[in-house]
């Protein structure tokens, strides 16, 4: 058992195998799980019904387990602002940079080599799938024990 707010083992393994500069994917239930991603990268369905699990619960576990350095998010068709950039931004914090991409860029970055999860919501808002790059961990100072004689 873990004492952590993600316990979802699937995830847990993709993040743990993730790298830097790996990317996550966390899609809301209108997004094209199976062809709008790289083949082969494990897709991971929280899609239960409509509006549960959200993007932002997803969100805030998976930002409270691993490093993120960058997220995206697609831009509305109309040209409109991104409905989420600031809550995500609440959620991921002041420090990481979100950028705003047009939908065939962001699917674009989702078919991607680097592309080591997604994850099915059941989100049922608009435009709230959100592409995270992974950072890297900072480096633990390293500690040699005195021995006595």
């Amino acid at each position: 058992m873990l004492n952590s707010s993600l316990i979802h083992p699937q995830i847990l393994a993709a993040l743990a195998a993730a790298g830097h500069g790996s990317t996550v994917l966390i899609a809301d239930a209108n997004y094209a799980h199976s062809t709008g991603t790289r083949p082969g990268a494990p897709i991971v369905h929280l899609n239960l019904s409509p509006g549960t699990v959200t993007v932002d619960q997803v969100l805030t576990a998976i930002v409270a387990t691993a490093p993120v350095e960058r997220a995206t998010v697609m831009a509305p068709d109309d040209g409109s602002a991104s409905p989420v950039q600031q809550r995500y931004a609440d959620l991921i914090g002041s420090a990481v940079p979100i950028d705003v991409a047009v939908r065939a860029d962001f699917k674009a970055a989702c078919r991607g080599e680097d592309l080591a999860l997604t994850v099915a919501t059941g989100d049922d808002r608009y435009y709230t799938n959100v592409l995270l790059t992974i950072g890297a961990v900072i480096p633990r100072k390293h500690v040699v024990a005195a021995t006595t004689d």
